[in-house]
């Protein structure tokens, strides 16, 4: 399956932006993760992106992703990305047996509190977000308090990597598509050395 298939299946299905800057950031964290263990990039990457597909469709726990399942056959999804979509809801059944189910798990609501972090800063981007300013807010439990550090802190182990490496990670994997996501702010992309 080409990226282009998969982002039409998005577009299909979601139309909330906010949504879809969502998956677009975890599908950048896999892609990120998928060069660094030199394993498939764009396999990886399509079960970022695919993986909130029928959040709008099917919004509550009980039938994300499980009922989107049918949809992703019928579109010809490779089971391996179908079977880590479904990974990463704990009720699934489908256990995080793999790197990329586990990395899919452990990049999923990361994102969102590095997005949350990002906006109240002055400059409003990605660029000069540092691990630190994350560091701070993740105190403040009022502060995106509907992401769940629990959660975050037991997928970044069983992913096998530090916490904050982790973020430090997905904040760079991000920073790639800082544009798309509207996310550069009022700074400039920085020059690559």
């Amino acid at each position: 399956m080409e990226r282009q298939q998969a982002l039409e299946i998005v577009k299909q299905y979601v139309k909330n932006q906010g949504l879809i800057n969502h998956m677009l950031c975890v599908e950048a964290a896999m892609r990120y993760y998928a060069k660094m263990y030199n394993e498939d990039v764009e396999k990886w990457g399509l079960a970022g992106l695919l993986h909130d597909f029928d959040w709008e469709i099917h919004p509550t726990l009980e039938e994300h992703p499980l009922a989107g399942e049918p949809i992703l056959r019928e579109h010809g999804v490779p089971e391996e990305i179908i079977q880590a979509v479904l990974s990463h809801a704990d009720f699934s059944g489908v256990p995080r047996d793999t790197l990329m189910k586990k990395a899919l798990f452990a990049c999923d609501e990361v994102t969102g509190l590095i997005t949350a972090v990002a906006l109240v800063r002055p400059s409003r981007s990605l660029y000069d977000l540092e691990v630190s300013s994350v560091k701070k807010k993740w105190k403040d439990k009022a502060f995106a308090a509907g992401t769940n550090r629990e959660e975050m802190t037991q997928a970044a182990a069983d992913f096998g990597i530090d916490l904050w490496v982790h973020v430090n990670h997905v904040i760079n994997a991000m920073r790639v598509i800082a544009p798309e996501l509207g996310l550069e702010g009022n700074l400039s992309a920085p020059v690559e050395a």
